[in-house]
Order: C-alpha cells, then structure tokens, then sequence
C-alpha cells in the first residue's frame, strides 16, 4: 500500500515538472529575444542607410550575430532532444511524453 502511494506521488511530481519550463527552455527564449532585437535593429538600419557602407555593415553583423545565436540555440536543442531520446530507450518506456 505504502509503495503505491509513494508512486502515486511521485507520478504527480514528474507531471507537474514536466509542465514546468526547464532551464534550457528559458535559456532558448532569452537567445531567440535577443536574436529577435538584432534582427529587427538591423532592418531598422538598412533602411535608414541609404547609401553609408559602414551602417549596412554594422545591419549585416548584428543579423550575423542573430543568426549564430538562432544556429547555436538550434543545435543545443537538438543534442538535448537527441540524449532525451536516447535516454527514454535506454529506459525501456520508448515514448517520447
């Protein structure tokens, strides 16, 4: 009796983590608002250049930026949901939720 409980409970923890963002989620919504800033700063200066080298320069290095910050986020993403994935197998449950 005392063990069914005890999974019961813990069955109601892992739900209610599971609806909790993980740190690594905060982490990709800070660098996508950031990239999401850079992106929109340099169309604002692309359109305000007309003609001035050094601003269409600068628009081109912060959308540079914006996208490493989208790449690196992606790939973190994708090696984390790859271990998830390798670790559920692992377990013997196969699902992925």
């Amino acid at each position: 009796m005392k063990s069914e409980f005890v999974n019961q409970l813990l069955d109601a923890v892992e739900a209610q983590m599971r609806l909790r963002p993980s740190p690594m989620e905060f982490e990709m919504a800070y660098q996508v608002r950031i990239a999401t800033d850079r992106i929109k700063l340099a169309m604002k200066q692309t359109e305000q250049a007309a003609g001035r080298p050094e601003q269409i320069r600068e628009a081109a290095m912060l959308l540079l930026d914006a996208l490493d910050r989208l790449d690196s986020i992606e790939r973190r993403f994708q090696q984390r949901s790859r271990c998830t994935l390798s670790e559920r197998k692992a377990d013997g449950s196969g699902t992925a939720g």
